[in-house]
């Protein structure tokens, strides 16, 4: 049976509140995903929250009633807890796909201090595209479970093994792992995408921020640097862009291998 809740003083509220902030996510090891579409994929949440007024909707067809898990807030509430403009007035809960680093297995894409929501989102949907599963971020990449990369994502949330980390960590996971570990960067030694050299197992494809690129603690362990053509007068990609155009060609040239 569900539960309704109308009080500004309710501690389930409260707590819903709190996971628009980064840290208590990171605290309870858990993020909101809001829109029907999450109701429809296959994936465990700990819980659904609706808005009254669409209760009547979700019970109609979804037949919500059924789930032991949902909560039911009035609309001023449920207004505080979105973050849409339009709503569909559902949000659920779910626990974060989170790794160490330790358990990564296979090719990584790894992302050094990416900042825009929009750009990791559509990054997450390329890597699916594209067969990818592992995300290496460094700590000052902006957070993929907040509610814009998540919306961004269209789902692809919950197919990826996400993994922060520090440089160093990140770089000596690497290293011991024997990864060959190549980045896109404009440096007079860095070659043609077309003509990057493969590993069969353990390639790590590095991507860095909007405007600065990949850091130089990281440029400098870089087995190989790639560059993505330009032939228009224009002077970079969008990093989002670039990656699916990089990892794209990168499964080409890993199915020439094997």
């Amino acid at each position: 049976m569900a539960e309704y809740i109308v009080s500004r003083d309710n501690k389930q509220y409260k707590f819903l509140k709190k996971l628009k902030d980064k840290k208590y996510r990171d605290q309870n090891n858990v993020f909101l995903a809001e829109g029907e579409k999450f109701l429809k994929e296959n994936i465990h949440f700990s819980k659904i929250i609706i808005n009254e007024s669409k209760y009547k909707y979700f019970e109609d067809k979804y037949n919500i009633s059924k789930y032991d898990n949902v909560l039911v807030l009035a609309e001023n509430l449920f207004e505080q807890i979105s973050t849409q403009e339009t709503s569909q007035g559902i949000l659920l809960i779910y626990s974060k796909n989170a790794k160490r680093l330790e358990e990564i297995k296979g090719d990584v894409v790894v992302l050094d201090d990416v900042q825009d929501p929009g750009n990791i989102g559509t990054i997450i949907r390329t890597m699916i595209a594209t067969k990818f599963i592992n995300l290496l971020l460094t700590k000052s990449s902006v957070d993929v479970y907040s509610p814009k990369v998540v919306r961004a994502t269209m789902g692809g949330i919950f197919k990826v093994n996400v993994i922060y980390s520090d440089r160093e960590n990140i770089l000596k996971f690497l290293k011991e792992k024997e990864y060959n570990i190549i980045g896109t960067a404009l440096q007079e030694d860095s070659i043609d995408y077309s003509k990057v050299v493969l590993n069969k197992n353990n390639n790590a494809y590095v991507f860095g921020h909007e405007g600065n690129g990949i850091s130089k603690e990281i440029l400098n362990q870089l087995d190989q640097k790639a560059i993505i053509p330009i032939y228009g007068d224009i002077e970079s990609l969008n990093v989002s862009v670039a990656v699916a155009v990089f990892l794209y060609k990168m499964r080409e040239k890993y199915f020439e291998l094997v």
